[in-house]
């Protein structure tokens, strides 16, 4: 088969995921939207979201369309290391037993890892998940165990502040997206979640996904692929320069945000991670679209996720974070020179 013919197949299966998905989970589109471009860009993503807005539902639901196997873990305040590599327990009969851990339990076949209310979670817990993100593999037991395919899904207590340990600037910067996940607002869904049956019995909606459409195991090759095969062009490249440039000083593009000392706001700007995460974020976008090179349209379509979680405010502006990082990257967009 062709290579074109290949993106072409492939595209449609990406859309077939995102419109089995949406069966499932309504009322959440452009989260929908964005965890599908990242499922194909291969980045892990942070989820913000009240409680029992659908995180674990949506998360599922990916799982089935794409296959694999789908691992969940609960941050607690005495969660160790260890917890994630491997079980203790004493079995029927008396005798300690250990057990592979939420980590090393499906092995190769894991796609999807729920970390909830990660920061409920100690620091030496989020290093060992981080170590997993960014090698995809850890050691335990005098050997080392590899998960080539799993992408990360973690969300943060926003609720409660006691017993908790906010994310290091390291931590965030290795997740691909940081996704809010609203409550719906329209009036029809409001109506339908509460309402409609269907919407009450999780395991009995999940089946409404249609389980394989796109195969796991091919993830990985079809988003390598996708990455070699869109193109930016100079122009593009040096709009992408002045974004980087404008998270870093943006002063420099007359961007001022109403009520803050702009001489004080930047800590520092998006790191060449964050760079390389928003490129590959847009071209899953470009090629979603049908493109095989990017235009600007691609690149703010996930300006805000990608970078909206990388830029790093002095310690006066970080309690307001969400607010200035939307009205920054907002700013952004309107200032810098688009080609």
């Amino acid at each position: 088969m062709a290579l074109e013919e290949q993106l072409q197949d492939w595209r449609e299966n990406a859309a077939r995921v995102e419109q089995s998905v949406a069966t499932a989970v309504i009322g959440q589109r452009e989260t929908i939207r964005l965890i599908n471009v990242a499922l194909f860009a291969r980045g892990h993503v942070l989820l913000e979201g009240g409680v029992g807005v659908g995180k674990t539902t949506v998360l599922r639901a990916f799982s089935r369309a794409i296959g694999g196997d789908f691992g969940r873990v609960e941050g607690t305040i005495d969660m160790m290391p260890g917890d994630l590599i491997y079980h203790t327990y004493v079995d029927a009969e008396g005798k300690p037993r250990i057990d592979p851990g939420p980590l090393l339990r499906h092995g190769e076949r894991l796609t999807t890892f729920f970390f909830n209310e990660i920061n409920r979670a100690r620091p030496q817990v989020q290093s060992l998940l981080l170590r997993a993100m960014a090698e995809r593999s850890v050691s335990a037991f005098d050997r080392e165990y590899h998960f080539p395919h799993m992408i990360v899904f973690a969300d943060r207590n926003k609720v409660e502040r006691e017993e908790t340990f906010e994310l290091a600037s390291a931590a965030r910067d290795r997740f691909l997206f940081e996704l809010n996940m609203p409550t719906p607002s329209e009036p029809d869904v409001r109506r339908a979640l509460v309402f409609d049956p269907v919407f009450h019995d999780v395991d009995t909606l999940l089946e409404q996904v249609t389980p394989g459409v796109a195969r796991w195991e091919q993830l990985n090759a079809i988003g390598a692929t996708i990455q070699r095969n869109v193109s930016a062009s100079a122009t593009i490249e040096r709009y992408v320069l002045d974004i980087w440039q404008a998270t870093e000083n943006p002063q420099q593009f007359d961007i001022a945000l109403e009520g803050v000392d702009m001489q004080r706001l930047i800590l520092v700007g998006a790191s060449p991670r964050g760079m390389s995460a928003l490129l590959r974020a847009a071209r899953v976008v470009a090629w979603l679209a049908g493109r095989a090179h990017l235009i600007p349209e691609d690149i703010h379509a996930v300006l805000l996720p990608a970078l909206g979680h990388r830029v790093f405010f002095t310690p006066i502006y970080e309690l307001r974070r969400q607010e200035l990082a939307e009205a920054l990257i907002a700013q952004i967009m309107a200032k810098v020179a688009v080609p």
